[in-house]
């Protein structure tokens, strides 16, 4: 498949497949929390924790990736094998699946897919859901193997900067990106990073739905550059990667996520800011 966006069509078509992995990557939003007492799940997801299991807690910072050992350990307790095939969803519809996905095409795993709308797709569709997540029943043999031009730092940023080598995209929204409304962490600066452009994430979004890919195609078109990487920014990595899976969805493959994000950037005084 080469989209990295499947439907529940498409996801149906796989189930008999016994390389395919169902993952749930569901984690709250910023002041929203999902219900997790009562949860509608595709049946056989596994829960992929993206809070809990593949974030690096040392780090001080919101979900930033863990090491390439950690995540290959957290990986295989899944059951997850070098030749699986990964279909990734959350409960929202396309929020922070596309996380998810990053990490896995970050860590050199191509097999990866997002469903186009999550549970709700799957719940239009009227196909059966359980409350429950299942278990791995044994170890995987993922090795991740990082591929460094998905990954990108504050020295990478900071370097592409000054050389105006690189697009960068935010996806927060034009409040935050403007500095006319505070921070929702405290301690953080308001503005942006210097030469990035903005671009919500939702507007790349129909409801729980991606746009389809002609409306993506019109509202990249003043953002993407054919001769630059880009690099997608927001508060913590996760809206980014709603952007990076966009950008790939119609073609972009030269596309990294600042993990930091503004939450690293706005912290650090030593950094630039507009």
């Amino acid at each position: 498949m080469e989209s990295p966006l499947i439907n529940v069509q498409t996801l149906k078509e796989l189930g008999s497949n016994p390389k395919l992995v169902i993952l749930d990557a569901t984690i709250d939003k910023v002041n929203e929390k999902i219900d997790d007492q009562n949860k509608a799940l595709i049946p056989n997801s596994l829960f992929f924790d993206i809070e809990g299991c593949f974030s690096d807690h040392n780090s001080g910072l919101p979900h930033t990736m863990v090491s390439a050992a950690t995540f290959t350990k957290q990986v295989q307790q899944l059951g997850i094998d070098r030749d699986s095939i990964l279909v990734i969803y959350d409960r929202w519809g396309v929020y922070s699946s596309p996380r998810a996905w990053w990490m896995f095409r970050y860590m050199g795993h191509t097999q990866t897919y997002v469903l186009d709308g999550g549970i709700k797709a799957w719940q239009q569709a009227q196909l059966p859901t359980v409350p429950n997540h299942v278990l791995a029943t044994g170890s995987g043999d993922f090795i991740a193997s990082p591929q460094s031009q998905w990954f990108a730092d504050k020295e990478s940023v900071l370097a592409s900067i000054g050389l105006h080598s690189t697009t960068i995209i935010d996806a927060r929204g034009a409040g935050r990106f403007n500095g006319t409304v505070p921070e929702p962490r405290e301690g953080i600066r308001s503005g942006h990073i210097p030469g990035s452009s903005n671009l919500p994430f939702d507007q790349v979004l129909n409801g729980p739905f991606m746009q389809d890919k002609a409306t993506l195609s019109s509202i990249f078109a003043t953002h993407l550059q054919a001769d630059k990487p880009t690099t997608f920014t927001c508060g913590s990595g996760i809206t980014a990667s709603i952007l990076a899976l966009a950008a790939n969805q119609i073609g972009a493959t030269d596309i990294a996520v600042y993990d930091g994000s503004w939450t690293e950037w706005g912290g650090d005084t030593s950094l630039p800011i507009a």
